[in-house]
């Protein structure tokens, strides 16, 4: 056991105490399930069922268009009844597959145990991964098949798994791994051999000791698997921070974790995977926090993919309170949702509700005092009011210049700002400016 950290970040009021502690329950299955056909990074699913069909829970009914896409299945059986556009949390608006569930639970005979695991082959548990629609289930939800794909010429020698957590109020990982610490190690395991690498971490933070325990215990029987401590400090669970602290290799600017023989995927996906080899079930459940200052009862669940948020927040109490935002994910990286009739989807760890702040001036944004808080606190080495100055002045050359793609967007400048600019917002704006420019260069 060992501990690392970064240069950079803050430390944020993590409010974790609002739902650690609390098992995590089966939330209620809706009458009726919303399943988007984009549920991942890469090229949507074109379904394969049509109005009127009986289906049963983990049937395909969405199948990958391209290599770097995933198929999507019915968390429950029933009739479909409609395919709809709706507004997904991620903020675009994506087909849906809507089914009306029957209440019987009825699994599709394609889900079975397999008869011995640890006889498969590397190609034939990426295989397992494909079909069952496994993606990363940390937010950026990348099919995790290709992720475990080989490319010619690199190679992975490390696994790290993500039980970082460090977005405030989210708990859903802490919960994971306190209640299924041997199905993380599992998956863990598969994955190594998946991509053919003899070294696995699971990397956790300090505020997290008594997971720590419990997958310290789950993993004692395999020496290549080791437990990082890291400091809790925001944004530790970002990628190419979290390769630093736990192997002291650096991610060059606009290059992935292969780059340096790593591989990084969240503890979530790890369980999926294990259940997915080992019992044949496809991705069709998350465990999800709903937490936050504007809920009545906040709770960890246990919930389908297709549960509106709508309905995890009335089984948790309500909102309590003047709401000012809803957010998919957690209050730094998350996304405000402009309803709450958007589904969970296979990337969805949380929903926080924040009540209205009573604060006169708050949105009020006031010139740069120069105190260089947000250099100190970027985990990318960057200097966000120099790169938010040109982007104000539409000198996007400039801003690239300036390695403004480098930004993870994890919002610590922000959040230090004594002047409340609202740095990531033209961040985004030069970012997206930068890649239209490419963009455009490249259609000539």
């Amino acid at each position: 056991m060992s501990s690392g950290s970064f240069m950079g970040g803050i430390h944020l009021n993590g409010h974790k105490e609002l739902t650690s502690g609390l098992k995590t329950i089966q939330a209620r299955i809706p009458d009726r399930l919303y399943i988007p056909l984009s549920q991942h990074i890469g090229a949507p699913c074109a379904p394969l069922v049509v109005v009127g069909d009986s289906v049963k829970k983990g049937q395909k009914i969405g199948v990958s268009k391209g290599f770097v896409s995933a198929p999507v299945h019915a968390s429950t059986s029933g009739t479909v009844v409609a395919i709809e556009v709706m507004e997904h949390p991620g903020g675009s608006f994506v087909p849906c597959i809507v089914i009306d569930n029957n209440g019987l639970e009825e699994w599709v005979e394609t889900v079975k145990p397999t008869d011995d695991p640890t006889a498969l082959s590397p190609e034939e548990i990426r295989g397992i991964i494909l079909e069952a629609g496994i993606v990363g289930m940390g937010g950026a939800t990348f099919p995790s098949h290709v992720k475990y794909t080989p490319v010619e010429g690199k190679s992975a020698d490390t696994v790290i798994l993500n039980g970082i957590e460090c977005e405030p109020y989210l708990t859903s990982d802490h919960r994971l791994m306190l209640e299924k610490p041997d199905r993380i190690v599992a998956g863990l395991r598969y994955i190594m051999k998946s991509v053919g690498c003899n070294r696995g971490i699971i990397a956790i933070e300090d505020n997290k000791m008594d997971a720590v325990v419990l997958l310290k215990k789950a993993a004692e029987r395999n020496s290549n698997i080791s437990i990082v401590v890291m400091k809790e400090k925001y944004p530790q669970g970002s990628e190419k921070q979290l390769i630093f602290g736990c192997t002291g290799r650096e991610v060059p600017a606009g290059g992935l974790p292969i780059a340096v023989g790593v591989i990084v995927n969240n503890v979530g996906t790890a369980a999926a995977v294990a259940d997915a080899v080992e019992f044949g079930r496809p991705l069709i459940e998350r465990f999800v926090t709903v937490s936050g200052d504007g809920i009545l009862h906040p709770a960890n669940y246990l919930v389908r993919i297709g549960t509106l948020f709508s309905d995890l927040i009335t089984e948790s109490g309500g909102i309590t309170g003047e709401t000012e935002r809803v957010i998919s994910g957690g209050p730094m990286m998350g996304k405000t949702v402009f309803s709450t009739n958007v589904p969970i989807v296979k990337g969805s760890s949380g929903i926080v509700v924040m009540k209205k702040a009573d604060k006169a001036g708050e949105h009020i944004e006031y010139p740069c005092v120069r105190c260089a808080k947000c250099v100190d606190a970027c985990p990318a080495f960057l200097e966000p009011t120099s790169i938010v100055k040109l982007a104000k002045r539409s000198r996007w050359n400039e801003t690239e210049t300036a390695n403004v793609m480098s930004c993870i967007e994890c919002g610590s400048c922000v959040y230090v700002c004594p002047s409340q600019i609202p740095l990531i917002q033209y961040i985004r704006r030069a970012k997206q400016a930068v890649m239209a420019g490419k963009a455009k260069a490249a259609a000539k």
